[in-house]
């Protein structure tokens, strides 16, 4: 989930141990044989959903001049453990993934909760732009996401003064998601930030990418998406959304603390436990070809986020 040292690297390093044994054990028993059957599928990635097209949409102030990852690096090698722990399950097992109907639940420490059907969030998206953005996970990509700031939502429910944190919960289906059936993560997945975090304009919610809906692999029919954070942090697929008072335990908190903390921000200086971060690898590169740059280069625009904090402590 994080940056590996410019050397060749083994699926053991990349996914926490206790999790790479368990995939394995699982691979050993049912399941390929359960995956193959829930899908009805070939093994050739899809890397478009459909094909839908979205028009109208331009850079935002936030956009990066670097030239994008081609959609097959983007939508082919996805991190998804829904639809199992390897790269490339997702691609293959997504399709099973039922996006329509649609709504969204936004609750909690709120003056007007309420739930979001797709069609509402999407007219909702087509009044804002691209944002071409660099996001980080155990590689690096440049991915012309198209949405919304989340705050234009958080607006509508007006948060009250107790919403210190935003949970993010994502869909959970177990008839159509093959890797729930294995307990690598506490299903299901919940993410979350601090309400400064969710409420500052580089945080959107997406359900675009490449002029084109989401494909099911990358996180339709919504995401979120955190730029200046690991990619693990930019929850897939939300159906629920609250705004709470005490700061919420994610997957990955729960599955591995010493590895993966609340914050999670992009830091070359704090080293993961089992490999260096001061590298990245940009796809398609094998090897890590990139400094890695303080919050992922958003510096400017989220550092003072966390003014006086200890960045180490809070990684």
């Amino acid at each position: 989930m994080l940056i590996k040292r410019p050397k060749d690297v083994k699926p053991s390093e990349i996914t926490p141990l206790g999790i790479y044994r368990r995939r394995r054990e699982f691979v050993a028993t049912a399941g390929v044989l359960a995956l193959g059957a829930v899908s009805g599928m070939g093994t050739k990635p899809a890397i478009a959903q459909d094909g839908a097209k979205l028009k109208g949409f331009g850079k935002s102030k936030f956009s990066t001049t670097e030239k994008a990852n081609a959609i097959k690096d983007v939508s082919g090698y996805v991190n998804y453990y829904e639809f199992g722990t390897d790269k490339t399950d997702p691609p293959q097992y997504a399709k099973k993934l039922k996006t329509q109907p649609w709504t969204v639940v936004v609750e909690g420490a709120v003056k007007k909760p309420r739930t979001f059907g797709i069609e509402e969030l999407m007219k909702m998206q087509m009044e804002e732009r691209i944002y071409r953005l660099r996001c980080v996970e155990a590689w690096s990509m440049v991915i012309p996401w198209i949405g919304f700031e989340f705050n234009k939502l958080a607006n509508l429910v007006e948060p009250t003064g107790n919403a210190k944190f935003v949970e993010f919960h994502t869909a959970l289906q177990p008839d159509n998601m093959p890797g729930v059936r294995l307990p690598v993560l506490d299903w299901p997945y919940i993410e979350g930030l601090r309400i400064d975090e969710a409420m500052n304009p580089l945080t959107i919610l997406s359900m675009g990418m490449y002029d084109e809906v989401l494909p099911n692999q990358n996180g339709a029919p919504v995401r979120l998406v955190v730029p200046w954070k690991y990619g693990f942090k930019s929850g897939k697929s939300i159906v629920k959304i609250r705004f709470v008072e005490k700061q919420p335990r994610t997957a990955w908190e729960k599955a591995n603390p010493q590895e993966y903390g609340f914050y999670s921000n992009v830091n070359p200086d704090v080293d993961h436990p089992r490999w260096s971060q001061k590298t990245e690898k940009r796809l398609p590169a094998f090897f890590a070809n990139h400094k890695t740059q303080l919050f992922n280069g958003y510096s400017e625009q989220v550092a003072s986020l966390y003014t006086g904090m200890d960045l180490r402590k809070n990684y």
